[in-house]
């Protein structure tokens, strides 16, 4: 019992990050691979409702124009950062203002990220999660043992 106590608490870090990596890291990657529960494969394995899918897209599609807005400001600033130092010619000041700017907008995106992907776990079931988890996980398990077998 005390093992399932554990993997209990365990979990909310398994689900958020098998959610981020389902969801795209990036939201100029999100577009179909980000819907992951539109997908028949996902929606008969996980045996989402017509409820579950439609609150998900909900969900994303309140998320999404912010993420874009987020993705496009991290590139623009990433852009403006490598040319300041590429140039050559700025103070250190203004490379770690800037570098700031960067890790605060890359801050905005992954927080905007992580809320999205907290609100879609709340409406998956445990077991649901733990469906998710495992499909997820297969690939890399079938990787993992032919590599084995192999050797």
């Amino acid at each position: 019992m005390s093992a399932s106590h554990g993997g209990r608490i365990a979990r909310p870090a398994l689900w958020l990050g098998l959610l981020m990596a389902l969801a795209a890291s990036t939201p100029a990657q999100a577009g179909q691979k980000a819907k992951w529960w539109r997908s028949e494969t996902f929606q008969r394995e996980l045996r989402l409702t017509t409820d579950q899918v439609s609150r998900l897209d909900q969900i994303f599609h309140a998320s999404w124009p912010t993420l874009k807005q987020h993705k496009h400001d991290l590139d623009r600033l990433e852009t403006d950062l490598s040319k300041l130092i590429a140039e050559g010619t700025a103070e250190e000041s203004q490379v770690i203002e800037m570098i700031d700017r960067v890790e605060a907008s890359r801050s905005a995106l992954g927080r905007t990220r992580s809320l999205m992907l907290f609100r879609m776990h709340r409406v998956l079931s445990a077991s649901q999660r733990a469906t998710l988890k495992a499909l997820h996980d297969a690939p890399e398990r079938d990787r993992k043992e032919g590599g084995n077998s192999s050797r």
